[in-house]
């Protein structure tokens, strides 16, 4: 998800309004009007002239490093999630609310964790310090290993857990969940912090390294600084065998069915069989392993590392993994390097925001359906999937009518607009909690349980039936999320609501933000990489070479576009890396235009507090991308993520024609594009 600086830019703009139906008193523009930098035009830089007086009004809070709208509705979702935990704890009525309550509480006390101190972790340092040989050493790793349900957006576990698990429809049969294994095991975010030789990067290793030794100290292992040396040579071996963030969003390159015999033959050093045996996967007879290089290098690296190091590493990443839970000693050394050294965040969030997140994370569904019961009514939901079902007919339309592509092309990205599962608001049907044991006073041991709870879970999912109305994200989330392997969308109900949709705004605007998000979610089946998958989530190609040829070639043409973006003199926006996104920018806004104007009947769009109806459209859009970073997390952002930053995605708006019509941009507007160089995808 106007006035100009010059005269003749605003008397364009006047023009414009003048020629616009009557003015509408009775209607909400959902557009903040209050937020606009006037003194920036808008074909200069749209996002700066949409939001940069609400910008510089409200910078950002010490305990985070970034800020915007979604940032606030973040804060928002979680001050009514404290209150629904803390009123489920003083009901107790159902289990469920026992649990959420029990925990919360356990996570709260931090007067009982610093009296244990480091009690809870000896079962687990005891297990480590434990190892004999290289069989135990399979035994602890493969013990090690966690399912995450949205692997596709987190392909790093940056942990103690070398090799993560994802179960999902397989790329060549989506009937069933398969086992997928994808690379981890490093403490700093990409293997870029490992191998860079920009002064920023070794800048970051030098504190790392600091960090590893704080850590060991605070565990009382002797002998810190020589093992922080050792367990950071250890981590760049690893990150060395890494894949790229490029083959990680491969999906090409992700599509290696491995038998438990292959890994002994293609990996050999490390005992899988045993691995496979502890991390409760023995009888998987395949895998698919999205990182062969890493899996390859792993298998060198147990080999030839020493057990001590082994050892070392593994204690290291234990206590660093559960420091939130431990000391106060802990949680600052934790937040020293994760939130000031990589991020730039000055000030710890408070302790209950960190209550609420973690809460979140082990019992989402159960708080989820205590949100949804109060913060999201049946109107908001029926209107959402109203317009939902409005863009799918846009983005259909769209498709029908590109005059580049052949009729059997079409004909399957039409069905998969079609058959496209969308979940608006909250999942069909509620996760079931109740094997998960949480126990009020063993903060470490809820949270222990809740891994060993959710990874077992998706073990047990492992061969059976998909799932297609599956959710990865909680309702309480702000965000939302394309499963190309499911073909299906979530748009959780947190994001679902002011600014970026009102119920009692003018359409425009909920077509500009939310509209815009809905568009875009949909058009990442018809991205880079989701394009790649039919309508039934196989990884196939369903694409005539000319039609396919010609896809690239605007794909391409949007990276270099985004390549010209550079907010630092040594490190600009990677076109590449972020083009899944942009695409979904791009396809998904035109949708969404598209299906605001059907939604006006054929009638004049009104003119709302002096704006036209594309005019709303587009600020509003352009106001959902009102999100600004500190230097280090954009920097983080720029090597690590798949999204470029939010200013230039709301810049987006340079490739749509309405949007030159809707503001007068001229030649010599600096997101000035000429038409033949404006790109469209869809």
């Amino acid at each position: 998800m106007t006035l100009t600086r010059s005269l003749l830019a605003c008397a364009a703009a006047c023009a414009l309004l003048a020629s616009a139906p009557a003015f509408a008193a009775d209607l909400k523009s959902g557009v903040d009007k209050s937020a606009f930098d006037t003194a920036t035009k808008p074909g200069d830089d749209f996002w700066t002239y949409a939001n940069g007086a609400a910008i510089k009004a409200n910078p950002i809070p010490a305990d985070r490093s970034s800020y915007g709208v979604g940032a606030i509705l973040v804060e928002q979702a979680a001050k009514r999630t404290v209150d629904l935990i803390q009123a489920a704890a003083k009901d107790g009525g159902s289990p469920d609310a026992k649990k959420v309550g029990d925990y919360y509480a356990s996570y709260m006390d931090e007067a009982a964790i610093e009296k244990a101190g480091l009690a809870p972790m000896q079962a687990g340092l005891a297990r480590i310090a434990a190892i004999k040989s290289r069989t135990d050493l399979a035994t602890v790793l493969g013990g090690n290993v966690r399912a995450d349900v949205d692997a596709l957006n987190a392909t790093d576990f940056y942990t103690d857990n070398v090799l993560g698990l994802w179960a999902s429809p397989s790329f060549d049969d989506t009937s069933k969940y398969a086992p997928f294994l994808l690379q981890g095991g490093l403490g700093m975010p990409d293997r870029e912090y490992y191998l860079s030789d920009k002064a920023a990067m070794k800048t970051v290793r030098d504190k790392y390294l600091a960090h590893i030794a704080k850590v060991l100290t605070l565990g009382g292992i002797a002998d810190a600084e020589a093992k922080a040396a050792r367990i950071m040579a250890l981590e760049t071996k690893i990150a060395q065998a890494s894949g790229s963030r490029a083959d990680s969003a491969d999906v090409q390159k992700a599509n290696n069915s491995w038998t438990q015999a292959d890994f002994a033959a293609k990996a050999p050093g490390l005992d899988w069989k045993t691995f496979f045996a502890a991390a409760g996967l023995a009888d998987q007879p395949r895998f698919i392993v999205w990182h062969p290089t890493m899996v390859v290098g792993l298998g060198k690296v147990a080999a030839d590392e020493s057990l001590d190091t082994w050892k070392d590493y593994l204690a290291f990443h234990y206590l660093d993994h559960y420091s939130n839970l431990l000391p106060k000693a802990f949680v600052d050394e934790r937040f020293a390097f994760y939130g000031q050294a990589l991020q730039g965040t000055p000030q710890l969030s408070a302790r209950w925001k960190r209550g609420v997140n973690s809460t979140n994370a082990v019992l989402g569904e159960v708080v989820g359906k205590l949100y949804v019961e109060k913060y999201f009514p049946a109107r908001s939901k029926a209107e959402v999937s109203a317009m939902v079902d409005t863009i799918k007919a846009a983005f259909e339309r769209r498709i029908q009518g590109l005059d580049w592509m052949a009729p059997e092309t079409k004909a399957e990205a039409r069905r998969k607009v079609e058959v496209l599962k969308v979940g608006v608001g909250y999942p069909d049907k509620w996760r079931d909690y109740s094997a998960l044991q949480i126990v009020r006073g063993d903060p470490v041991g809820n949270v222990q349980r809740s891994e060993q709870f959710e990874t077992a879970y998706w073990i047990g999912q492992l061969g059976k039936p998909v799932d297609r109305g599956q959710w990865v994200m909680t309702p309480q989330t702000v965000n939302a999320v394309n499963l190309p392997m499911l073909n299906g969308l979530n748009f959780p109900a947190a994001i679902l609501q002011a600014p970026y949709f009102d119920a009692d705004a003018d359409a425009a605007a909920n077509y500009g933000g939310t509209g815009g998000t809905i568009g875009h979610e949909i058009s990442h089946s018809f991205d880079d990489q989701g394009a790649q998958f039919d309508s039934q989530g196989r990884l196939r190609n369903w694409w005539t070479p000319t039609d396919l040829e010609h896809f690239q070639k605007a794909g391409a043409a949007l990276a270099d576009q985004f390549d010209g973006y550079k907010p630092f003199p040594d490190l600009a926006v990677n076109g590449k890396q972020t083009l899944s996104e942009n695409i979904a920018d791009v396809a998904g806004l035109a949708a969404a235009l598209d299906a605001y104007h059907a939604s006006l009947g054929g009638k004049p769009a009104p003119v709302i507090d002096g704006l036209t109806g594309d005019q709303r459209f587009f600020l509003a859009y352009a106001q959902s991308w009102r999100g600004y970073s500190r230097p280090e997390a954009e920097r983080q952002q720029l090597v690590t993520d798949g999204h470029a930053p939010d200013q230039y995605r709301a810049d987006t708006v340079r490739n749509l024609d309405a949007w030159y019509a809707a503001f007068g941009i001229k030649p010599g507007d600096a997101l000035y594009l000429p038409p033949e160089k404006r790109v469209k995808v869809w």
